[in-house]
């Protein structure tokens, strides 16, 4: 099974497929990686060499992926809370920062709708 940035790549797949597992590399990267090195992305996961696996970690460390990327997000979420922009105060309260309705939906983001209290059975 081979390891790039610290994920284990899914065996037995395209590695253009394997690739996007990998928190910030999607399929259009992917493609771009692969290019840069000259793999095949019909290559599957289990037949990568170990100088494949190099070039591949070569390629990887120009782009900014996984812990890199995910401190760089939450460091641009803090720092539109600290403003008080109104994005920061929609992630601070934990709403819709896109502009999508509340009223009903955003239930992904409010959490789950308060059950209703029913009336107890007279027998």
């Amino acid at each position: 099974m081979a390891r790039l940035a610290g994920v284990d790549l899914p065996r037995n797949k395209k590695l253009s497929i394997a690739l996007t597992y990998i928190y910030g590399i999607g399929p259009a990267r992917s493609k771009k990686i692969l290019e840069a090195t000259k793999i095949s992305p019909d290559l599957r996961t289990d037949d990568l060499t170990d100088d494949d696996i190099k070039l591949l970690r070569n390629e990887l460390s120009n782009y900014s992926i996984e812990g890199d990327l995910k401190r760089e997000v939450t460091m641009h979420i803090k720092r539109l809370q600290e403003i008080n922009s109104y994005r920061g105060l929609r992630h601070k309260r934990k709403l819709p920062v896109r502009g999508q309705r509340t009223k009903t939906n955003a239930r992904t983001r409010r959490g789950k709708k308060g059950l209703a209290i029913t009336k107890k059975k007279t027998a």
